[in-house]
């Protein structure tokens, strides 16, 4: 009765429609990781604590050494859980600022990578797949460009950011126009008038684009949009150079797909989209004042004052699709962990300590019919020959244990 329970609800839970979340964050990191104090590293995966993102978008990281630092340290620290795309120096101008993507295995699988080249910085464009369990009959792809604007106001550099934003809106024309697209980085605008913003949202644009909080209007040192500010996190030059004058600039941004606002597969949660670390009441002072009190601790905004001089920008996406089960040490219960849950003919199982003796492990298919039973006679590692089972999506239940494992057959 046990094993009914379980994959009767198992079963039921598939069949409705769960949404699964995706976490997006975006981070100009400041001249990362040369630029002070030392271990920033272990300060961002700090931060890390209060939003833990799935895809990470950054800016201004200065070489490899730098996107090993992230990988290792800041997300991958004591897990195996994220990949990074390849760090490739900057290919237009002179500047040797870049931007990466880091995402969480589980969730995607990268398909490609390339560069758009502007005047100043390269447009990185990258194209995901979500690790669905019907990727191969229904794959959902999102392509994601990062970029780091021309800064600064006057004429001039209004111009260059139009010029380089018109690479991105350019490249929309190479997509099929039902592509989920996300565009994100510090576009450094100062307001909504400005051109470049403009051609981000163009509806004539080969894929429209939105911008989730649609707020117009001038950003730069206006009270009213104290909300949304995420630069600088500073009033003085901060510990590491970087802006000051404290919080009065909207400049980073996660732009969407207008078809993110309502398709299923990839969806925008209302109201998620928010400047990390921004009470709404720290305007033109450091995002670390004592009096900036609210959702967001004293703890976090110090430590965001420390790594940057500008906040993250956060925002969830959901879907109801399936994710695969990660590939490597993935556990829903302490004692028994699989290690490769997309399996062809093996399937390997750890047993801890606590379970060393005999126990007993059930394999049911989603028909809720036992296929297979395995006795783990005090062994810790057990190969379970799986290449009679039929594709598919199978469920690990023990008489030992309360919980589930599942694992995909392919």
């Amino acid at each position: 009765m046990k094993f009914i329970i379980y994959v009767a609800v198992a079963i039921f839970s598939l069949s409705s429609f769960a949404q699964e979340t995706v976490n997006v964050m975006f981070y100009n990191l400041l001249n990362f990781p040369d630029a002070a104090p030392g271990g920033r590293s272990e300060i961002l995966r700090n931060i890390f604590t209060e939003f833990k993102p799935d895809l990470f978008l950054v800016c201004e990281l200065q070489n490899e050494r730098g996107a090993d630092e992230i990988l290792n340290i800041s997300l991958n620290y004591n897990t195996n859980n994220y990949s990074r795309t390849d760090f490739v120096a900057n290919q237009s101008g002179s500047n040797s600022l870049q931007q990466l993507l880091y995402y969480r295995n589980e969730k995607f699988l990268l398909e490609s990578s390339e560069i758009l080249l502007t005047p100043l910085r390269d447009i990185n464009k990258y194209v995901l797949k979500l690790n669905t369990l019907d990727q191969a009959s229904d794959p959902i792809l999102i392509y994601i460009y990062v970029a780091h604007l021309k800064s600064s106001q006057g004429s001039s550099n209004e111009d260059l950011r139009l010029e380089m934003v018109n690479e991105f809106t350019d490249d929309l024309e190479n997509l099929d126009s039902n592509s989920f697209v996300l565009f994100a980085g510090d576009f450094n605008l100062y307001s909504s008038e400005e051109p470049a913003y403009q051609e981000i949202l163009d509806a004539s644009n080969a894929i429209v684009m939105v911008d989730p909080i649609n707020t117009p209007g001038t950003w730069h040192n206006n009270e009213n949009f104290q909300d949304i500010h995420t630069q600088s996190t500073r009033l003085g030059s901060g510990p590491n150079g970087g802006a000051s004058g404290g919080l009065d600039d909207r400049f980073d941004f996660i732009t969407i797909s207008e078809n993110i606002i309502t398709n299923q597969n990839i969806k925008y949660v209302p109201e998620s989209y928010k400047a990390l670390g921004n009470n709404a009441n720290c305007f033109n002072l450091n995002i670390s004042d004592e009096t900036c009190t609210g959702e967001y601790s004293q703890t976090l905004r110090n430590q965001l004052y420390s790594m940057s001089d500008h906040l993250p920008v956060i925002m969830k996406l959901e879907t109801t699709k399936e994710f695969v089960l990660n590939n490597q040490d993935f556990s829903f219960v302490e004692d028994l962990k699989i290690y490769n849950t997309l399996v062809s003919d093996n399937l390997t199982l750890v047993i801890q300590n606590s379970l060393q003796n005999r126990a007993s492990i059930h394999i049911f298919n989603m028909l809720g019919q036992k296929v297979k039973t395995i006795i783990t006679n005090n062994n810790n590692t057990i190969q379970i020959d799986t290449s009679d089972l039929e594709s598919g999506l199978y469920f690990l239940i023990s008489d030992e244990l309360n919980g589930i494992q599942k694992f995909l057959k392919i």
